[in-house]
């Protein structure tokens, strides 16, 4: 009995142990489990919350640098345009042409403080936040030299003044590329009446679609927060279709609807002025420095590899468009060397941050054998009066440009393919050279449709109310006389 006994109590000791220890076993996954369950749900938690950037994330270097290429973008507008258009022009149409450029800018550095800004840069309050943003921001409300903007590196921000300034300059010289199109025979204040609501429903929508998103630090946290074209995958890395394909096709609109010059193609028209073209377009040249290199919103090696695209592309442009005059004409011009130069810096633009220099000097060239084709031959052929060829250069090599950056990121071939910000940590992502040719394609064709339709109904609607064109003894004296009282030239 005592052996049973003991016996039996030892089986229920080791039964006990048993149980014990199956127990402690089952306590320490369970702990386990909910240790990784709740580092897990910590993880989610601080993935998720809020982002605040602090003043710390700004870099004095990116703030002096962007100002910088604000001024040098601002500059492309006066006096480099201003110079550029006005030395195409007959002398007696020169005056007009420096104060449309000029009053286009002032008009246009306000109504992006107006509202401008809001429409382009936010997305609360919009009932279309893909197509157009609000207007929370109207007269830069709730803006202090204390909030931020992001850029396009995790952590790294600018004072939101700082990007307000840029971007406000790139909307003033949009609009005033229009003008070249139909230059000497459109009325002044048509044309500002105009501008405004053009840029307020072709270049604020636009640029929204394009260049609108949540940021860095953002966006995986609300993916769906971004412009319709940037959510495709889009890429512009400085305005190919926002501001030379916008404005190309806005200009080839006006020029059919205001009709031919007086005299088109029955009498000559030569520039009045190479000099003076020869200096915007060198203006332009070095004010494009800040238009691309600065559209990478930081001092970095990618502004680099911008200015140097922006130079190299520019280059291999000018001396294609003087080759090919050399065959075709036995003389390179002035203005043919001039129109490749802004041809390479049109063409690159979108391209800047992500081409291999090789492969800019390719896509400037390219873009170079294209428009020539068309300022010389679709013009002739299809008689419009594209005055100073601002579709032949500006919406031609902006196609050129926009589609051509599908080909020139992909990182076979030396690009920066594409950076994907839907995770916590932006990253790069896999390249796809079809689709992405493809999603150019698409952008391009959203874009010249939007501005064709709008820029249709404004210019129709003008024409058929207040007149856009002056009477034809006003065009035969000028419009410098006749529009402003002055003119260029008093000898």
């Amino acid at each position: 009995m005592i052996r049973k006994f003991v016996c039996g109590l030892g089986a229920a000791g080791a039964s006990l142990f048993a149980a014990t220890a199956a127990f402690a076993q089952d306590a320490t996954a369970a702990a386990t489990e909910a240790a990784t369950g709740a580092a897990a749900a910590a993880t989610e938690a601080a993935t998720t919350a809020a982002f605040v950037p602090t003043a710390e994330m700004v870099n004095k270097g990116d703030v002096a640098w962007m100002l910088v290429a604000s001024a040098l973008v601002l500059m492309m507008s006066i006096p480099a345009l201003a110079l550029f258009y006005g030395g195409l022009v007959r002398a007696k149409n020169m005056l007009s042409v420096l104060m449309q450029v000029l009053t286009i800018v002032c008009v246009a550095a306000l109504v992006w403080f107006a509202w401008g800004y809001s429409l382009a840069f936010t997305s609360a309050g919009s009932p279309f936040p893909k197509i157009i943003g609000g207007l929370d921001k109207a007269f830069l409300a709730g803006v202090d030299p204390t909030s931020l903007a992001a850029t396009f590196s995790n952590g790294v921000y600018l004072p939101e003044y700082v990007f307000i300034i840029f971007q406000m300059t790139f909307a003033c010289i949009t609009p005033a590329l229009i003008v070249g199109a139909f230059a000497e025979r459109v009325k002044f204040t048509p044309l500002i009446i105009f501008t405004v609501l053009w840029l307020t429903f072709a270049y604020f929508p636009i640029a929204h679609m394009v260049w609108y998103w949540a940021g860095p630090d953002f966006l995986h946290a609300a993916p769906d927060d971004s412009g319709l074209l940037w959510g495709w995958g889009a890429l512009d890395f400085a305005g190919g279709t926002v501001v030379h394909i916008n404005a190309g096709i806005a200009g080839l609109i006006g020029c059919l609807v205001i009709g031919p010059r007086i005299g088109f193609k029955s009498e000559p028209m030569p520039p009045h002025s190479l000099v003076m073209t020869m200096i915007g377009a060198s203006l332009l040249w070095i004010g494009w420095f800040g238009f691309n290199a600065g559209s990478g919103l930081e001092a970095n090696a990618f502004g680099a590899l911008a200015f140097i695209n922006t130079f190299v592309a520019t280059a291999a442009a000018g001396v294609t468009w003087a080759v090919i005059e050399q065959i075709v004409h036995k003389k390179p011009s002035l203005l043919g060397v001039a129109s490749g130069v802004v041809t390479g810096l049109v063409a690159i633009t979108p391209a800047a941050g992500f081409a291999h220099p090789g492969t800019a000097i390719i896509l400037g060239a390219v873009a170079t054998v294209v428009c020539f084709f068309f300022v010389t031959t679709v013009k002739n052929k299809l008689k419009y009066d594209d005055s100073l060829d601002v579709f032949g250069i500006h919406a031609v090599g902006g196609i050129v440009g926009a589609i051509g950056t599908g080909f020139v990121a992909n990182p076979a071939w030396g690009g920066q393919g594409w950076i994907d910000y839907t995770g916590p940590v932006a990253k790069a992502g896999e390249f796809d050279l079809y689709g992405q040719v493809m999603t150019q394609i698409w952008a391009v064709g959203t874009t010249v449709l939007w501005t064709s339709v709008v820029s249709a109904v404004l210019f129709l609607g003008l024409k058929y109310t207040i007149g856009l064109r002056p009477s034809a003894d006003a065009e035969r004296e000028g419009l410098d006389i006749n529009e402003h009282g002055e003119r260029a030239y008093n000898m």
